[in-house]
C-alpha cells in the first residue's frame, strides 16, 4: 500500500495484513520448533509474533483474539524460560491457534471463528500449559475436546501480502497485472523493432566495401591511363571521380560510425528496458511456497507420519503467472510423496533410516528455465506392484506387461484416471493423478519426469519457462513459412536420410536408438502445401507424449530463437495447433505451435491411415516439375480423348475408370488437378469431389467437372459440392478444355 491507502485503511483491514504476515512468522517458526524446541532465535520470533497480534487485536476491539493470542503466548514464553519443552501436541495447539488468528478478522461472519471453537482452544492451551507447569496454571481440568479440527489436508495457503510500505530497496506502490502486462508487451515489441535494425548495419557494411572496390578500380584505372595520352576533359573527370568517391567513404565512414554506436546503445537501452519490465513481474517462488511446509507437517501427522519439508532456492525469481500455476502442480507432487512415499515411522526404523521422513524441493534456474527437483527418502516404486495393477486395471494384457521396462511401467503413472490405491481416501484413490500435473505443465510450455530408487525415494523433476511472455524454441521452415517448437517439448534434433526410412505397417518410421520412431509431414500436420527437404537429409524434430515419440519432418531448421510471445487476437477463438505469435530478429511473423494439440492432430492423423511420404526427394525428377492431372471417367472414349489433350500440352496424365478408383488413386499418388465426370458406377462424381473437399490432405486440390449434364441446376450442385470449374460435353472441345486447365494450374511445367 501506499501511504495514502495505509492511512485510508480501516483498522480490521490493518489487522488483517498483520495476522497474515504475523502467522507466516508463527507457522515457519514453530515448525522449526517441534524439531528443536530450544531453538531460541524461534522462540524469541513466535512469542513476539503472538505477543504483536495480542495488541492488534486488543485495538481493533477482537475480543478473541486476544484470548488466543494471550494464551499462545503464555506457552512461549513458558518455553523461553525453560519451564516446559514444546511437544508435537502443543506444537498442534499453537498451529491452530495461528489459523484462528487469522480467521477472527475475516470479512465475513462465515469466515470466522465461532466463540465456541474459541474458548475451546483456549481452554486447551491453558490446559497444557497447567499440566507442564502446575504452578503456572489455574488448576488442572479435563483436558478439552476440540470439536471439528482444521483439516490438515487443506490447510489454508495464505498470499503473501503484497502492498508493504518498504521492501528494503524503497517504496512499493500497486500496480495492476494488466498494466505491467502492457508494459512488457511493449517493451518486448520494442526490443524486436530495435533488433531489426541489425540487416541495415549489414547492409551498410557491404556498401563501405562495395565503396572500397570501387575505390580500388578507379585507383588502377588511373595508373593504367598514367602513360597513355588521355584527353584532359578525361583525366579531369577521372580525377573528380576519385575525388566524390572519396568525399562519400569519409561521410559513410563517419555516419557508419555514429549509426554503429547509436545501434549498439540503442540495443542495450532496449534490451535493459525489457528486462526491467520483465523483473517487475518476478516473484521469488518463495511465494508459492508459503504454507507449504506446514501442510505437509499437518498431512503428515493426519497419516501417522513424521515429516518435514526442505527448501533450497526459494529466492529463485520466476514470473508470478507461472508461479500461480505452479500451485496447484507442486501440492498434488507434495501429496503424492506423503501418501505413497514416505513411510510409516515404524517401518523406516526398521528399514534403517530415521524415523522423520524428508521431503526436499530444489529450484535453480538452468538455460532460461526454472529447473524444479522433488525429493523424498521414502520407499521408491515397487515396480512389480506397479506391472500388476496395469494387468488387473485392464491397461495391458499379462504377455504385453511383462514385456515393458522400468521406464515404460512408470509412463503408466501419468496416465488419466491411473492410481495405486485401490480404496479412495482423502488423499488419494481418485484416479486424478499425475497426469493432471503433466497436463498442467504442457500448458505452462513445461515438462515433468520421474526417477526413482527402490527402496531410496523418488525424485520429480520440472523444468518450466521462467516467464511466460518469451519463450526459448527451435524455429523450424514449414511450407515456406516459419513455425517455433517451445525447446520444452523438444526431445531430439535429427537429420534422417531417405534411405534410412522405412515402411511398417502402412506408416513411415526411422531407427532411433533401439526403436522405431513414427515420421509424420509436419505440412500435412499443419494442412500446409508441401514442401522439399534438403539435400542433406530430412530435418526431424522428434517430440515425446508419455511413451510415444514422433518425428515431425519440416523442410529446414532456421535455428533457437527466443521468442517474445504476442496471444492471438480473442475474435479468433483457438487456432488449431497454434499457442501464440511472435516476430523474428527481421520482422518474420513466426506461430508457436502448440505441441498438446499437436499430439491430438496426430493421433487423428494416423488413425485416419492416411498419412503423406515424407521423403519427397525420392519421386523423379518429371514428376517434381511436370504437373499432374487424375482424369476420372467411365467413358473410355471421353478419357482417352481427354488424356491425349493433356499429353500434347505437356501435362503427366494418370486415369480412373469410376470415382471409387479415382478415390483410391488421390489417396495413393500426388495430383495437381482432378478432372471428373458426374454419373458413373460405385460413386459418382459428386460423393468423389465432396469425399475430397473432406479430406485435410487434399481440400485444397483443384477439381473441374466435365459432364454432359447442362442445367443450370446440374452446374449448381457440381459446383455446390465444391468444384472449381464446370463444363458440360455438349459444349466440349479442345481449346476449351485446355484453356480452363491452364487457368486452373498453369502451364504443364512447374
Amino acid at each position: 500500500m501506499t501511504p495514502d491507502q495505509m492511512r485510508d485503511a480501516s483498522l480490521l483491514e490493518l489487522y488483517r495484513m498483520e495476522a497474515d504476515a504475523q502467522a507466516q512468522v508463527l507457522d515457519a517458526g514453530l515448525l522449526v520448533l517441534e524439531r528443536e524446541p530450544n531453538h531460541a532465535a524461534q522462540l524469541e520470533a513466535c512469542m513476539r509474533a503472538a505477543h504483536s497480534l495480542k495488541g492488534a487485536a486488543r485495538i481493533v476491539g477482537l475480543d478473541d483474539g486476544v484470548k488466543v493470542a494471550h494464551a499462545m503466548e503464555d506457552l512461549l514464553v513458558a518455553a523461553q524460560e525453560g519451564l516446559l519443552r514444546l511437544l508435537p501436541e502443543q506444537i498442534d495447539g499453537l498451529l491452530q491457534g495461528t489459523d484462528l488468528l487469522r480467521r477472527v478478522g475475516a470479512q465475513s461472519i462465515a469466515d470466522a471463528p465461532s466463540a465456541e471453537r474459541i474458548e475451546q482452544l483456549v481452554a486447551l492451551l491453558e490446559h497444557q500449559l497447567a499440566i507442564a507447569v502446575p504452578a503456572l496454571g489455574r488448576g488442572i481440568a479435563a483436558e478439552p475436546v476440540l470439536q471439528q479440527p482444521a483439516a490438515p489436508a487443506a490447510v489454508a495457503v495464505q498470499e503473501p501480502v503484497d502492498d508493504l510500505l518498504e521492501d528494503g530497496r524503497g517504496r512499493v506502490l500497486r500496480v495492476s497485472a494488466e498494466r505491467l502486462d502492457h508494459l512488457l508487451d511493449m517493451s518486448g515489441k520494442a526490443l524486436v523493432e530495435f533488433q531489426r535494425i541489425q540487416p541495415l548495419t549489414d547492409s551498410l557494411q557491404r556498401l563501405k566495401r562495395q565503396q572500397s572496390a570501387v575505390r580500388r578500380t578507379l585507383d588502377g584505372v588511373r595508373e593504367l591511363t598514367q602513360n597513355n595520352s588521355l584527353e584532359p576533359q578525361a583525366q579531369a573527370l577521372l580525377e573528380e571521380s576519385r575525388a566524390q568517391l572519396a568525399e562519400c567513404q569519409q561521410l559513410l565512414h563517419t555516419h557508419f560510425e555514429a549509426f554503429d554506436e547509436f545501434a549498439w546503445e540503442g540495443g542495450l537501452r532496449s534490451r535493459s528496458l525489457y528486462d526491467a519490465a520483465l523483473s517487475s513481474r518476478m516473484r521469488p517462488l518463495a511465494d508459492v511456497l508459503v504454507g507449504r511446509a506446514r501442510m505437509v507437517r499437518d498431512m503428515g501427522r493426519s497419516l501417522g507420519k513424521q515429516v518435514r519439508l526442505d527448501i533450497e532456492g526459494d529466492a529463485t525469481q520466476v514470473d508470478r503467472d507461472v508461479l500461480e500455476r505452479l500451485d496447484a502442480p507442486l501440492t498434488h507432487l507434495l501429496r503424492n510423496a506423503l501418501d505413497h512415499g514416505i513411510e510409516p515411522p515404524e517401518l523406516r526404523l526398521r528399514k534403517g533410516k530415521p524415523e522423520e521422513g524428508r521431503l526436499l524441493l530444489r529450484a535453480r534456474h538452468r538455460a532460461g528455465m526454472l529447473l524444479l527437483e522433488l525429493s523424498d527418502d521414502g520407499a521408491g516404486i515397487d515396480v512389480e506392484r506397479l506391472r500388476e495393477v496395469v494387468v488387473a486395471r485392464k491397461f495391458a494384457s499379462a504377455e504385453t506387461a511383462a514385456r515393458l521396462s522400468e521406464d515404460e511401467l512408470l509412463a503408466f503413472l501419468f496416465l488419466p484416471g491411473f492410481s495405486l490405491r485401490e480404496q479412495v481416501t482423502e488423499v488419494s484413490g481418485r484416479g486424478v493423478g499425475l497426469d493432471a500435473v503433466q497436463h498442467e505443465l504442457r500448458q505452462l510450455r513445461g515438462s515433468v519426469r520421474l526417477e526413482h530408487r527402490r527402496g531410496e525415494g523418488s525424485t520429480f523433476i520440472l523444468q518450466v519457462p521462467l516467464t511466460l511472455s518469451v519463450v526459448r524454441s527451435l524455429v523450424v521452415d514449414i511450407a515456406g513459412e516459419a513455425y517455433a517448437f517451445p525447446l520444452a517439448h523438444i526431445e531430439h534434433m535429427v537429420r534422417v536420410s531417405a534411405e534410412d526410412v522405412v515402411q511398417l505397417e502402412g506408416r513411415q518410421h526411422f531407427w532411433h536408438g533401439d526403436r522405431h520412431v513414427s515420421l509424420i509431414a509436419a505440412s500435412q500436420l499443419l494442412q500446409r502445401p508441401e514442401g522439399r527437404t534438403e539435400e542433406a537429409g530430412i530435418p526431424l524434430v522428434l517430440i515425446r507424449e508419455r511413451d510415444n515419440l514422433y518425428g515431425i519432418a519440416v523442410e529446414r531448421f532456421i535455428g533457437e530463437r527466443t521468442l517474445v510471445v504476442m496471444p492471438l487476437d480473442a475474435r479468433l477463438g483457438k487456432v488449431r495447433d497454434v499457442s501464440a505469435g511472435a516476430l523474428l530478429d527481421d520482422g518474420t511473423p513466426v506461430l508457436i505451435l502448440d505441441v498438446e494439440d499437436l499430439f491430438s492432430s496426430i493421433a487423428k492423423l494416423l488413425g485416419s491411415g492416411q498419412l503423406e511420404r515424407v521423403d519427397r526427394r525420392s519421386q523423379g525428377v518429371q514428376e517434381a516439375t511436370r504437373k499432374r492431372v487424375l482424369v476420372v471417367d467411365d467413358s473410355l472414349t471421353v478419357r482417352e480423348l481427354e488424356r491425349k489433350l493433356l499429353l500434347s500440352r505437356g501435362y503427366d496424365v494418370a486415369v480412373a475408370v469410376d470415382g471409387m478408383d479415382g478415390w483410391n488413386a488421390l489417396r495413393d499418388e500426388h495430383f495437381d488437378l482432378l478432372i471428373t465426370d458426374i454419373d458413373m458406377p460405385r460413386m459418382d462424381g459428386i460423393e468423389l469431389v465432396t469425399l475430397l473437399r473432406r479430406d485435410s490432405r487434399l481440400r485444397t486440390l483443384p477439381v473441374m467437372v466435365v459432364s454432359y449434364k447442362d442445367r443450370e441446376e446440374d452446374r449448381r450442385r457440381g459446383l455446390d459440392a465444391g468444384a472449381d470449374y464446370y463444363l458440360a460435353k455438349a459444349s466440349f472441345h479442345d481449346e476449351a478444355l485446355l484453356d480452363a486447365v491452364q487457368v486452373l494450374i498453369g502451364e504443364a511445367q512447374g
